[in-house]
C-alpha cells in the first residue's frame, strides 16, 4: 500500500509539470511496469500497489489538476483497451485450463467446502466498514447480507490461483477456485435478485 502510494504520486507529480497527453499515457505504463519490478524486488503484492496508484492517478484530485481533458480521454480510453486485451487473454486461458483441470475427488470436495467458509469470510469482513459507513451512504436494511450474496467471484480469482507453482498445491486451489466461482455465478447470480425482493417485502411489511 506504501509503495502505491509513493508512486501514485510520484506518477501525479510528473503528470502535472507535463502537458503532453502521448508522455502522459507513457508515464501511466511506466508506472504499472516499474512498480510491478519494484514489488517483485521487495516481496510485496504488485496488484495492490498498482491499485493504490491507479487510484490516486485516477482520483479527482489527478484528474483536476495534472490533466487536460485531452490527456484524461487518452489516458481512460489506453487503459479501458487494456483491460479489454488482458481479459480476453484470461478468459481464453480460463477456458483452455478446464480441459485440462485435475477433477479428483478430495479437490472438488475441498472446494465444496470452501463456498461456506468464502460466504463467512466475506460477510464478516463487510461487517465493520458496513457499519462505520452506514450513515453516511445511506445503506438499505441488509446491506451486509446482500453484499455477501451478491459478491460474484470470477475471472481474478481464476487468475490469481492460475498464477500459483506446484510446490503451492495448485491443482488443489485451482480447482477448488473453480467450484467457488461456479457456485458463486450459477447459485448466487441467479438468486441474488430474489434475495433482494424478497428482503424488500420483508422491510416494507414491518
Amino acid at each position: 500500500l506504501l509503495l502505491g502510494a509513493l508512486l501514485g504520486w510520484i506518477t501525479f507529480k510528473l503528470m502535472k509539470s507535463i502537458d503532453d497527453y502521448n508522455i502522459e499515457v507513457i508515464i501511466t505504463l511506466a508506472t504499472v511496469m516499474t512498480g510491478t519490478v519494484v514489488a517483485q524486488y521487495l516481496h510485496v503484492s504488485a496488484p495492490l500497489a498498482m491499485v493504490v496508484a491507479g487510484l490516486i492517478v485516477g482520483g479527482n484530485e489527478a484528474r483536476r489538476y495534472a490533466m487536460s481533458a485531452v490527456t484524461e480521454n487518452y489516458v481512460d480510453k489506453f487503459w479501458e483497451l487494456i483491460d479489454i486485451l488482458l481479459n480476453t487473454i484470461l478468459f481464453v486461458l480460463i477456458g483452455m485450463e478446464l480441459l485440462v483441470l485435475d477433477l479428483e475427488f478430495e479437490f472438488v470436495l475441498a472446494g465444496l467446502l470452501a463456498i461456506p467458509i468464502a460466504l463467512v469470510c466475506r460477510f464478516v469482513s463487510l461487517i465493520i466498514p458496513v457499519n462505520l459507513f452506514k450513515t453516511r451512504l445511506d445503506f438499505v436494511p441488509n446491506t451486509n447480507l446482500i453484499m455477501t450474496w451478491g459478491g460474484l467471484r470470477g475471472a481474478i480469482s481464476i487468475a490469481l490461483a492460475l498464477g500459483l507453482t506446484a510446490e503451492m498445491q495448485r491443482e488443489l486451489f485451482l480447482v477448488m477456485t473453480y467450484v467457488v466461482v461456479i457456485f458463486s455465478i450459477i447459485v448466487q447470480g441467479l438468486t441474488v435478485g430474489k434475495l433482494v425482493k424478497k428482503l424488500r417485502k420483508k422491510n416494507v411489511g414491518i
